[in-house]
């Protein structure tokens, strides 16, 4: 074996993860994520509390996106030195 091969299995070694850590982040997961915090009784499998948790992140993206948009357009059509435009910048930042 290659010295650069065992010095990868090496430095792959201290940073495996076992099983029982890949059960308990995927449980972990299962919490933060409404939909399936619902069903926390029934067993979900693993992929599927990944694509679920990608969803929901595309979700809170387009989510912050569209505050974002409404946001702007509210101070594009609020007067620049009011109270509510100072608060209004506040959030954009």
């Amino acid at each position: 074996m290659s010295s650069r091969r065992s010095r990868s299995r090496q430095a792959g070694a201290s940073a495996e993860i076992t099983d029982a850590q890949i059960t308990d982040l995927v449980s972990k997961l299962q919490q933060l994520i409404p939909e399936l915090r619902a069903r926390r009784s029934d067993k979900v499998s693993a992929a599927k509390v990944l694509q679920e948790t990608c969803n929901y992140i595309k979700n809170l993206h387009r989510e912050v996106d569209d505050l974002s948009d409404r946001l702007s357009e509210l101070l594009a059509n609020t007067d620049s030195n009011s109270a509510q435009a100072a608060i209004i910048r506040s959030l954009l930042m």
